[in-house]
C-alpha cells in the first residue's frame, strides 16, 4: 500500500484519539493499528517511519514506534 495512504489513515486514527484522555491516546492508536491493518501494512508504515515519517502526525509516529517495539518484541519470544 503506498505511504502517503497509510499516512492519512494514521493521521486519521491519531486525529480520533486526540480527544481522548491523554494517558490512552498512544496505546489507543497503537491497538487500532494492531487490530485493523495487516502485517504488510505496518511493514510498509514502518519503512515510512525509518525514511524520517514525513507527513505522519506525532502522536500516531510516537504510537507506532511503540507497535513496532511490541511487534519485534513479539517476534523475538
Amino acid at each position: 500500500m503506498k505511504a502517503e495512504k497509510l499516512v492519512r489513515m494514521a493521521n486519521q486514527i491519531a486525529a480520533f484519539f486526540a480527544s481522548q484522555p491523554e494517558a490512552g491516546r498512544e496505546a489507543g492508536v497503537a491497538e487500532h493499528v494492531r487490530s485493523f491493518w495487516t502485517p504488510a501494512m505496518r511493514r510498509d508504515i514502518y519503512a515510512h517511519l525509518d525514511a524520517g515519517a514525513p507527513g505522519l502526525d506525532p502522536l500516531a509516529a510516537r504510537a507506532l514506534e511503540s507497535l513496532r517495539r511490541s511487534d519485534s518484541a513479539a517476534r523475538e519470544a
